[in-house]
């Protein structure tokens, strides 16, 4: 007992950074947007001004910003395409670095490498000089093909992702190594014996490899909608910044912004894992 207390002890004293950092960094800021969320804020010389407001902010977001719902349909639109492309070319990056390749360790620094440098301002940067889109690719004309097609709101969101294909692609550096670790570990007999019975390739990556890697993909959904429901380029984080900033509106609004944005995307994530969670078997009867 006194080794078992022991080692608790010893397991409490290495995570404690963490636990502090996220009491002070993560907890304590949340608590904090709450209350801000629940007033009107101003900044005066004499410091900030309180006046309670309850759930007038939160009215406020829906009813007096036309802007949220605007960037929030547009926002659901793109994720609606770019989580799906992300995680399906994630997916077959790592099937093909999985197989036994010549600089298999450089392949996968290269496609990792865009997670490290493009990021914060870089990439930022990058997108205002238009080094993340395809020369090649007029958007002018892919967009009149499409409206040929699809109504042109939805012709406009395809037509986008074309444009920003790079960029989209380099947000799926952390799901190949996800993937890549998960395909790692599925027994290769089981490969054999499907090909022993005659199986084909494609029968055994529908009846082998994503039965095995579904709860996987069900991680890789939810991390690319969390990273680009948080990324610097979402209209709707910029709308946030903008808010709080404002004169008019100030951090209160922008919390209670923030919030109605943190229980979408809450909602959003609730609903990807009812459609990819593990389902058990029924219990058969004796």
């Amino acid at each position: 007992m006194i080794k078992l207390n022991r080692k608790s002890l010893y397991g409490y004293l290495f995570i404690s950074p963490w636990i502090v950092g996220f009491l002070l960094l993560v907890m304590w800021p949340m608590i904090q947007s709450i209350y801000f969320s629940l007033n009107n804020m101003r900044i005066t010389p004499a410091g900030l001004q309180f006046r309670f407001a309850g759930f007038n902010n939160y009215l406020d977001v829906w009813l007096k910003d036309m802007f949220f719902i605007q960037e929030l349909l547009q926002f659901m639109l793109n994720i609606s395409l770019r989580v799906p492309v992300i995680v399906v070319f994630a997916l077959i990056i790592a099937m093909l670095l999985n197989q036994k390749v010549k600089f298999q360790g450089t392949f996968r620094t290269i496609f990792f490498l865009p997670v490290i440098v493009a990021s914060g301002p870089v990439i930022d940067q990058l997108i205002n000089q238009g080094a993340t889109s395809i020369p090649m690719l007029d958007q002018g004309v892919i967009l009149s093909i499409l409206t040929q097609f699809l109504p042109m709101w939805l012709a406009q969101v395809v037509s986008e992702l074309f444009n920003q294909i790079i960029v989209i692609l380099w947000y799926s550096g952390v799901q190949i190594l996800i993937f890549l670790a998960v395909l790692q570990k599925i027994d290769s007999s089981m490969y054999e014996a499907a090909m022993i019975d005659g199986a084909s390739g494609w029968e055994c990556f529908w009846k082998i490899t994503l039965p095995t890697i579904k709860p996987i993909i069900l991680i890789n959904f939810v991390y690319t909608l969390v990273t680009l429901a948080n990324s610097n380029q979402n209209q709707i984080i910029q709308l946030i910044y903008s808010n709080m900033f404002s004169a008019t509106r100030g951090y209160g609004f922008a919390s209670a912004m923030a919030w109605m944005y943190a229980v979408i995307i809450t909602i959003l994530l609730v609903v990807i894992f009812f459609i990819f969670r593990e389902k058990k078997p029924p219990k058969r009867s004796i």
